[in-house]
């Protein structure tokens, strides 16, 4: 019998330098987890997307679209595009916006000649569930129905991060439900997701690590109440809200990552595991000592996770 491991040698010989790493980043970038004390809900929602638009900076290749009525942001390949890439941003399903993902979107368009679409789906407070993956299914439907005229490709790969993560398994889930086309979708992309909306451990601040996350439980718990307003626990761990407990099976290829110090870790290895389990084809990739968002912390790891999620794509476009 072998012994479990959720990463190699190779990546274990990184973490040294991963940590140093981690605590220069957030020294200089003054990053803090919580939101601001004494604020109302709707004031820390507000502080929470003021601080997104910090860190967004559109490219002016990026064309503004309305897909199946919604609005999109579409990043084009130098050349003839092999895919689509339907992509959803992260910010808690309460902040965030398409644009934010620009520079790596069109990064990733030029490297591996894919269109992106990345969705501006509407938020919470103001619009709770369903109303995200409403737009993600709708613009998913179009794109089925009529990308390869519009794009001169038929393919289509979903991914995001953080709540965009979490909008790609639901959209997944309803795209094989309701359009009855999983089929058509060649792969995944899920970088450090939230795939219970109950709470799991790490969520409640019960991790196999003590160091600094950019996340915090007052987040989550911010982000929960905004989205699933007057739900229990058990409700918003039902199937249709919460992809981990939804059934797996027929879902295609998927490359999981997440790092140990993410307060989202116990989502992916639960969504991970479970989606092994039911047959799915799962790449986890995980990355000791990193927080949620890491790809703000260029290290070793951080770069072996980059050409690792790189090669995988480039599998699913073989």
């Amino acid at each position: 019998m072998g012994t479990f491991r959720l990463w190699s040698d190779d990546i274990e010989a990184l973490r040294a330098d991963a940590r140093a790493t981690v605590e220069t980043g957030r020294a200089s970038m003054m990053l803090d987890a919580k939101p601001p004390a004494g604020l109302s809900r709707d004031e820390q929602v507000a502080a929470a997307r003021e601080s997104m638009a910090r860190v967004t900076f559109p490219v002016p290749e990026a064309q503004e679209v309305e897909i199946a009525g919604v609005a999109c942001r579409v990043i084009r390949p130098d050349g003839a595009a092999r895919a689509v890439y339907l992509h959803f941003h992260g910010g808690g399903m309460i902040s965030g916006s398409a644009s934010m993902m620009d520079i790596p979107n069109q990064m990733l368009a030029r490297q591996l000649d894919v269109v992106v679409v990345s969705v501006e789906y509407r938020k919470a407070p103001e619009f709770p569930w369903p109303a995200g993956p409403d737009d993600g299914v709708a613009v998913a439907r179009e794109l089925l129905a009529g990308a390869s005229s519009d794009f001169g490709t038929a393919r289509l790969l979903i991914g995001g991060e953080s709540a965009g993560a979490y909008m790609t398994a639901a959209v997944a889930l309803r795209v094989r439900d309701e359009l009855h086309a999983i089929d058509r979708v060649d792969g995944l992309n899920l970088t450090y997701g939230v795939y219970d909306f109950g709470g799991t451990p790490s969520q409640r601040g019960i991790r196999p690590s003590d160091d600094f996350d950019i996340l915090s439980p007052e987040f989550v718990r911010l982000v929960t109440e905004c989205y699933l307003p007057g739900r229990t626990n058990d409700e918003r761990q039902a199937p249709q809200i919460s992809p981990a407990y939804a059934d797996l099976r027929g879902l295609p290829p998927c490359f999981v990552s997440v790092g140990t110090c993410d307060h989202l870790l116990d989502d992916s290895l639960l969504f991970a595991a479970r989606a092994a389990a039911a047959g799915v084809d799962v790449d986890l990739f995980v990355l000791p000592e990193m927080s949620h968002a890491f790809q703000m912390f260029d290290c070793g790891i951080t770069r072996a996770w980059a050409a690792a999620q790189s090669a995988w794509m480039a599998a699913r476009l073989a």
